[in-house]
């Protein structure tokens, strides 16, 4: 039995809502203070905050123990003032000079006594803010060339990593969050295959899950809904990031569904099968506001997305799933195109 769609519980971070900087250009439009941002979610239909580790504490590199635990619960305050629940935290181990040839995987022992360190703290302020899991996005794990690091030792590493988070906390979750590019040239943990083939290898593989962003799927020249259905099948979905992406780029975060509305409709519709969100899970967008947009704060690209989002869980809803099967069981593959064309177009 499918879910009302008013219990999809939504989420995004901080970062998707005002942050003007172009790097090919002035800043279109002023950033928003973090602080400020916590009140618009509820009025937008959001519940949860995904949080990097310096989204909760400023400075995170400076601070002692005490003054990020204290910064750690002042924030907890502030979402529990607003309603609000933190989804995961997730260390930024990509703009530290420790980092900027990989954290983990780095041929700098300093450097991955750094990347440890950091990661240690996000656990204490995941629990401090009362987050279940912590997110890695492996963004600097990999090379420019391939002959920079031994890759063996490298994915070792990255095994080893999630062995010492496991054994560190023995109730938080790991969500991988698997991208093939940018900003390293070939990244070691693309796919979701490879998430799964690590968590699989670990201490403890229940605890260990995928986050699957849309964008990031599409970059591999992958299908994300095939991507979220291989993850379901093994009970290993933990959260979604959905945007969307026009062809393979940069990492464009577009509205969801702005530019693949059929590939939208089917992450929905696998999602909706596997009846996605009942044990809590959010729907998580990381959408970035078009870089010409202006004014602040700018928060229509959330709104737009988790709108079009409820109209495709419309669309998968009533979708005609025992004409599906006729077409199937038929092999009338292009009857069945028409069908869903039509059915998405709103045509009888």
């Amino acid at each position: 039995m499918n879910k009302p769609t008013s219990e999809y519980r939504f989420s995004f971070g901080p970062w998707n809502i005002s942050e003007g900087a172009d790097p090919f250009g002035p800043e279109v439009r002023p950033a928003f203070p973090h602080e400020e941002k916590y009140a618009l979610f509820r009025p937008l239909g959001f519940e949860g905050v995904q949080f990097h580790d310096d989204d909760v504490v400023p400075g995170i590199d400076d601070l002692s123990p005490d003054q990020i635990s204290t910064k750690a619960n002042e924030v907890k305050t502030m979402l529990q003032n607003q309603g609000l629940t933190p989804e995961f935290v997730a260390p930024r181990l990509w703009f530290a000079d420790q980092t900027v040839d990989g954290g983990y995987t780095s041929n700098s022992a300093t450097d991955r006594a750094y990347a440890w360190d950091r990661t240690e703290k996000t656990i204490d302020i995941a629990n401090a803010i009362g987050s279940k899991a912590i997110v890695l996005w492996l963004s600097r794990e990999g090379s420019y060339m391939r002959e920079a690091k031994n890759a063996k030792l490298a994915y070792e590493r990255i095994l080893a990593t999630i062995n010492s988070i496991l054994e560190y906390d023995k109730n938080i979750e790991i969500w991988i969050e698997p991208k093939p590019n940018e900003p390293t040239d070939q990244a070691y943990v693309p796919t979701i295959g490879h998430t799964l083939a690590l968590a699989y290898a670990s201490s403890d593989h229940t605890r260990v899950k995928g986050l699957i962003e849309s964008a990031h799927a599409l970059l591999a020249g992958l299908d994300p809904s095939d991507e979220m259905a291989f993850a379901l099948a093994h009970d290993k979905l933990g959260s979604v990031h959905l945007n969307d992406q026009n062809g393979l780029k940069y990492d464009q975060d577009k509205n969801f569904g702005g530019a693949n509305l059929r590939v939208g409709f089917n992450q929905v519709r696998v999602l909706e099968e596997a009846n996605y969100g009942s044990r809590g899970e959010f729907i998580g967008l990381d959408v970035k506001a078009v870089r010409t947009q202006r004014g602040c704060p700018v928060t229509a690209h959330l709104t737009n997305s988790r709108e079009i989002f409820l109209h495709l869980v419309e669309k998968s809803r009533t979708y005609d799933n025992s004409l599906v099967e006729q077409f199937r069981d038929a092999r009338d593959y292009e009857a069945l195109e028409l069908y869903t064309l039509k059915h998405l177009l709103g045509i009888k």
